[in-house]
């Protein structure tokens, strides 16, 4: 049965639809949103459907650095400062995180996990790193590290662009 038309004689089935134009596939942005989509649809199936990928970073910096000002914590996790305070609202409004205010400021938020945000950071983590390793397969160790590090070079350049 043929599918006709342009597509048809290109070999494409319509049932997968059109690949993408060469044009689209040299453009590093169009790349880029294309893993982010692709990433995004793995976390929701695969890690957790409620947690957002920005959530599991609050949690795990916050982690590791323990009564941290919020205010500082969302540079380490690349969110601007109304995101962050945003998420923060919502992760203490769930019961994982608390936020104190030090005597000698009020103006700060301290911020610390609670016993029902570590449970979560743990299990989730656990699905998070099983992804990683779906996401990295067929590539072994030296790969994934220069990989990661290609990306994280990128990343910051990309990000140098629009800095203030």
């Amino acid at each position: 049965m043929s599918t006709g038309g342009r597509a048809g004689r290109a070999g494409i089935e319509s049932s997968k639809g059109l690949p993408p134009p060469e044009e689209l596939l040299a453009a590093p942005g169009y790349v880029a949103r294309r893993m982010h989509q692709a990433y995004t649809a793995a976390w929701v199936r695969l890690v957790d459907p409620v947690l957002t990928g920005p959530q599991f970073a609050v949690l795990t910096a916050v982690n590791a650095y323990p009564g941290v000002e919020q205010g500082s914590l969302g540079s380490s996790v690349a969110l601007d400062r109304s995101t962050m305070a945003s998420i923060v609202r919502r992760l203490e409004d769930r019961g994982l995180i608390v936020r104190e205010r030090p005597a000698e400021d009020g103006r700060k938020r301290l911020l610390h996990l609670t016993p029902e945000g570590e449970a979560t950071l743990r299990e989730t983590d656990r699905r998070a790193r099983d992804l990683d390793k779906l996401l990295m397969q067929g590539y072994d160790r030296a790969e994934q590290v220069a990989l990661l590090r290609r990306l994280t070079a990128l990343t910051e350049h990309w990000e140098s662009l629009v800095d203030d």
